[in-house]
């Protein structure tokens, strides 16, 4: 049975039930919030070993990173989900059909978390470098003196006093991250956006459900900035009292 959209509120087109668009629309939050995550923690951990090789590598390593760090802040990350969606695939089942394996696909998640992880750790990376920078190479000396393992200086020491530095560039770069999600709407993934245009499209309320994920995303930053400002002062009065 077809349903009238022009006849429903938009209360009822908002609904979680169907069939308003609620549920959809907050499914697609999740999902974007999932991608966004797993691509931001990706992106930590190559940040810091990004950091770490810029800073203590030797020169083909630190120059290999640098290029690495501009190539992907020059190439915006659009062009980066579409090469990791249709070209990425194409590439790797010619080599794999060439030792005779089986051909895989790569999905829309799969393409989303490995561009937003290999994007962040670019510009984690930098954030990381500047941060790990800031701190006296005296108390890494100090530490190292008494026969600390690297691991450990960098956990006990480095860490502590590189966190207050950094924080306010990692919660920039997570804002970015849960923004990039949106352009997975182009190869057909559906999170947040594509959802709203899906119901945007069946309803003909396209000022509804694009404000809607408008306010969506608007609450996730808020709830973001809120948690990261816990963050930082938990961090920052650890430092006063150190």
């Amino acid at each position: 049975m077809a349903v009238n959209y022009k006849e429903m509120s938009a209360a009822e087109l908002l609904a979680l039930a169907p069939p308003g668009w609620g549920g959809a629309l907050l499914d697609g939050l999740l999902v974007s919030v999932q991608v966004a995550l797993s691509g931001y923690v990706i992106g930590l951990g190559i940040g810091l070993a990004g950091a770490n090789l810029k800073r203590t590598g030797g020169p083909v390593v630190r120059d290999l990173m640098a290029v690495y760090t501009t190539m992907v802040r020059a190439i915006p990350e659009l062009v980066l989900i579409l090469l990791a969606y249709f070209a990425l695939p194409t590439f790797i089942n010619q080599i794999l059909t060439g030792f005779g394996f089986e051909r895989v696909e790569i999905s829309g998640f799969a393409a989303g978390v490995i561009v937003i992880g290999f994007v962040q750790g670019a510009y984690a990376t930098e954030v990381f470098r500047g941060a790990i920078g800031s701190v006296p190479f005296g108390q890494i000396e100090a530490a190292q003196s008494f026969g600390m393992h690297p691991f450990k200086v960098f956990y006990r020491v480095t860490l502590p006093i590189m966190l207050p530095a950094a924080l306010p560039g990692l919660s920039n770069l997570w804002l970015i991250a849960a923004k990039d999600t949106a352009l997975l709407a182009v190869v057909g993934f559906t999170e947040l956006t594509l959802v709203a245009r899906q119901a945007a499209g069946a309803t003909k309320h396209y000022f509804l459900f694009l404000m809607a994920a408008g306010a969506l995303y608007l609450i996730l930053t808020l709830l973001s900035v809120w948690g990261f400002k816990l963050i930082e002062n938990r961090v920052n009065r650890g430092a006063r009292h150190a």
